[in-house]
């Protein structure tokens, strides 16, 4: 290998756009609009090599970089929540739902989409049709075609017009809103109805309800809206894709359609990028308002645990993968219910039950999510003990994935240093005494060894 080649592997892929093609300055946005953690390591030096070899035909090398594109940002990658031709696919919609009413912990969670937005159910004279709800209906709720009309002055059709999030605190009082009685909507107190949309386009909005006064805290509504824009960036990067590849096989095709295409498909892995960070953030803060931790407790956590694998000398992606991963270790508390959290007396073995149980339910979620799905050992393990006493599976050492052991140090450290509502924060020196005293029973050694040293810098 080369030493520029050489220099330039230890480059990020968005620091390399020399090595484009310097003829097509669109060459430039491909290199440099991809995103970050989320999309670069997607990225392969093959694709960069491809990229910058300026004695390809132009045609077929737009064609070629279009087909990664689409390879990388397959349903492998992004939400599969478009292209439905039967409403049996839609049932996706009820688990969506469900999914969101629980983390939530509201009454009622919604989905409509626009009919342009909804094969397969598009038949109905309703422009914004109910896709997914989390109630459980006896008969097959595509048949009540339960839907509004954009100027019907709803608030399902304002907040997609306005592509603004609308609450009604009180709706017993509000003369505009009409329940819709299917969905047991009479019931209904407080209201939000969140817009599904990105920079290119609408598609869509989720509807959740409480059917008592209970307002959603700030760092849910704030969850509930990067959803709603990661669900309407990933529906048009795949329809987006769906056309990028029957103009690769048309034979007519031209350069500028397809740097078109380009420029289009780049942008929207951007945003695609900085929703799926968004979300990771956010869900982060909703896991501590639940656990009423203070807010950035995740964020110390986090920042711990990069600046260990930093120590190590772990690549770029290695630590990014850690830090959300530390980010994300305690995910399954947003389905735990909120009391849980609020005792201070003795917890019943049945909370303990479900206190130790919360890493495999969040792990569930987070398969569900596959741009995430690389951080799911790192999180499921790190509970895990050197001596191999931990859970889940009871596994020593070196077997424990190395993403885990940071992790879990990294909690371990900021749990003992942060108040709680039983007890005040431990000191750094505290803290660490009682670290170096599990060495090699609870955490790895050579990790307590770099702790030790960061903190004692």
């Amino acid at each position: 290998m080369s030493e520029e080649k050489k220099e330039n592997k230890n480059v990020s892929v968005f620091a390399r756009s020399e090595l484009s093609l310097e003829s097509d300055p669109l060459e430039e946005i491909f290199a440099l609009n991809l995103g970050d953690f989320l999309s670069e390591h997607l990225i392969s030096d093959e694709l960069i090599e491809k990229i910058s070899n300026t004695n390809v035909d132009k045609l077929e090398s737009l064609k070629k970089q279009l087909k990664e594109l689409i390879s990388i940002y397959s349903i492998d990658n992004t939400l599969k929540i478009l292209g439905f031709s039967s409403k049996e696919d839609y049932i996706i919609y009820n688990a969506i739902a469900k999914t969101i009413k629980q983390m939530l912990e509201i009454d009622a969670c919604h989905v409509f989409l626009s009919k342009e937005n909804a094969m397969g159910l598009n038949t109905t004279k309703n422009d914004l049709l109910l896709v997914g709800s989390s109630l459980n209906f006896n008969d097959d709720i595509y048949e009540a075609e339960i839907g509004y009309n954009y100027n019907d002055g709803s608030y399902v059709a304002k907040a997609y017009d306005e592509k603004k999030a609308i609450v009604i605190k009180d709706c017993n009082n509000d003369d505009n809103f009409t329940p819709v009685l299917l969905l047991n909507e009479d019931k209904v107190k407080y209201y939000l109805a969140v817009p599904m949309f990105n920079n290119m386009d609408k598609v869509g909005v989720i509807v959740v309800e409480n059917y008592t006064d209970k307002a959603l805290s700030e760092e849910f509504i704030d969850l509930l809206s990067v959803t709603a824009r990661l669900f309407a960036t990933s529906m048009n990067l795949e329809k987006l894709t769906v056309e990028t590849d029957k103009l690769i096989n048309q034979e007519d095709v031209s350069v500028s359609q397809l740097q078109n295409n380009r420029a289009e498909l780049t942008a929207l892995i951007g945003d695609l990028s900085s929703e799926q960070q968004w979300f990771v953030e956010d869900l982060a803060k909703a896991v501590d308002t639940k656990s009423n931790f203070k807010n950035n407790y995740s964020h110390d956590v986090a920042d711990l645990a990069r600046e260990i694998s930093t120590a190590i000398g772990l690549n770029e992606k290695t630590k990014d993968l850690i830090y959300y991963a530390a980010l994300l270790r305690n995910i399954g508390k947003v389905t735990l219910p909120e009391e849980l959290f609020n005792k201070k007396e003795k917890l019943s073995k049945e909370d303990w039950e479900k206190l130790q149980n919360h890493p495999n339910v969040g792990v569930s979620i987070l398969m569900s999510i596959n741009f995430l799905s690389e951080v799911v050992p790192y999180i499921n393990y790190h509970k895990e003990r050197w001596d191999g006493k931990g859970e889940p599976e009871g596994l020593k050492g070196m077997s424990i994935p190395f993403g885990a052991r940071i992790v879990a140090i990294a909690d371990a450290y900021s749990a003992m240093t942060s108040e709680r509502t039983y007890r005040k924060a431990l000191s750094k020196e505290k803290a660490l005494e009682i670290i170096k005293s599990e060495s090699g029973i609870k955490w790895d050694p050579d990790l307590v060894e770099i702790l030790t040293e960061l903190k004692n810098k």
